[in-house]
């Protein structure tokens, strides 16, 4: 099918849709506003910043202080030595906060590109609204917030972290008497706010992620209008990849949560960086799917479309080719219309390049070259540790040869 201009009551709608953001909405956007941490549009985000990462650590650092764990040698990893901890609170929980407002800006003219681009027939617009309002819906759930919360406290914190994330030595945050974990004053504050505060607002994008699966799950149950002959060669679905980029910050958190709890590994329990290489490709695999996972709804329909397009280019090709050699391969052009600058050859060749536009349509919106970034961009805080292996300067002089 070929997609139509938008009529003057398809642009009204347009203009009346609701703007779809992932993060403007829910419980905690609503305590943000009225605690004059977040405006309208996710603005005063330094602010954000600032007083969530004082209260995630700055407590930390006085109870720390306060008991003598803060730095010397009154435990094996004092609280300034906690490599994960400082990754943690002060780069990652920064960088989920940032990523809210890099997600809503970029995602906000997302939906409306189904529309603008005519990819929704029209008589699959209210379908398409429907869509919308359930994504929007769940997202300002007070339910499923709670829930986070509640699984937060008690698998987050309760079971993954005290099994997989905790020191098995004594540190600024506990240490075990008679085989029995006692925390510290500043231990009880990480356990009780710090923790469950950083888990909460991972947590909370995993769902955001769910949502927007979801959604795009709706929208693919819409038989859509690809064009096989976009220059994206994915129908007209380019514009999802900008979705995807915008994600890096997330991408980053992620990666530096699991480069800090290797760090304190490799620094305090005598692990080595290949140790972690399971992890490694499990945490860039993970993020990959969910970055670009839920665009893989849209496969059947786009593998339709190219195998539509290809019979319908391959036909055209067909009686164009047939007509261009009779013409000028069979004697068949009038004697005075000479072959030099004869546009018909032009025609060919651009007839040839719509082919092959075709032909080279995809069955998903993106590249190996986006799965690729995407794992490079979740693996980046991991680089540092590198230099458990390998000095700085050895490290610089393989860079280099790479380079040049």
């Amino acid at each position: 099918m070929i997609a139509t201009e938008l009529n003057a009551d398809e642009k009204l709608r347009l203009k009346a849709l609701p703007d779809f953001s992932l993060v403007l909405g829910g419980p905690l956007y609503q305590i943000w506003r009225g605690t004059h941490l977040a405006g309208d549009a996710l603005d005063l985000v330094r602010r954000r910043i600032t007083t969530l990462t004082l209260l995630a650590w700055a407590p930390l650092l006085v109870l720390s202080i306060a008991g003598g764990r803060a730095w010397g040698s009154a435990v094996p990893v004092p609280f300034l030595y906690d490599v994960d901890l400082h990754v943690r609170f002060l780069v990652g929980l920064p960088l989920l906060i940032v990523a809210e407002l890099v997600v809503h800006q970029r995602m906000r003219p997302v939906v409306g590109q189904f529309l603008v681009r005519g990819l929704v027939p029209a008589s699959a617009r209210e379908q398409f609204d429907a869509a919308i309002d359930a994504a929007m819906r769940l997202r300002n759930s007070v339910a499923a917030e709670v829930l986070l919360m509640v699984f937060v406290y008690v698998v987050g914190v309760g079971v993954v972290w005290r099994t997989q994330g905790a020191l098995v030595v004594a540190s600024w945050y506990g240490s075990s008497v008679d085989g029995r974990w006692q925390p510290s004053l500043a231990g009880w504050w990480l356990g009780a706010v710090s923790l469950p505060l950083f888990q909460f607002l991972l947590m909370r994008w995993y769902f955001r992620l769910f949502i927007w699966a979801r959604f795009l799950w709706h929208v693919s149950r819409i038989e859509l209008i690809f064009e096989p002959t976009h220059p994206d060669r994915c129908g007209g679905l380019g514009f999802l990849n900008g979705v995807s980029h915008a994600m890096a910050p997330f991408l980053v958190a992620q990666g530096a949560v699991l480069a800090g709890v290797m760090a304190n590994r490799i620094f305090y329990a005598g692990a080595k960086l290949p140790e972690f290489k399971v992890e490694l490709i499990a945490l860039a695999a993970v993020m990959v799917f969910a970055i670009l996972g839920p665009q893989l709804v849209f496969g059947p329909q786009l593998a339709a479309a190219k195998r539509l397009g290809n019979r319908q280019f391959g036909m055209m090709a067909q009686d164009y080719a047939r007509e261009f050699n009779r013409k000028w391969l069979r004697g068949g052009a009038p004697a005075d219309e000479p072959l030099v600058g004869s546009a018909d050859i032009q025609s060919l060749a651009d007839l040839g390049n719509s082919f092959e536009v075709v032909k080279g349509m995809r069955f998903v919106p993106f590249t190996l070259q986006t799965v690729f970034e995407l794992a490079v961009i979740t693996l980046v805080p991991v680089i540092p540790l590198l230099l458990t292996m390998i000095s700085l300067e050895q490290l610089l002089e393989k860079l280099l040869v790479v380079i040049f």
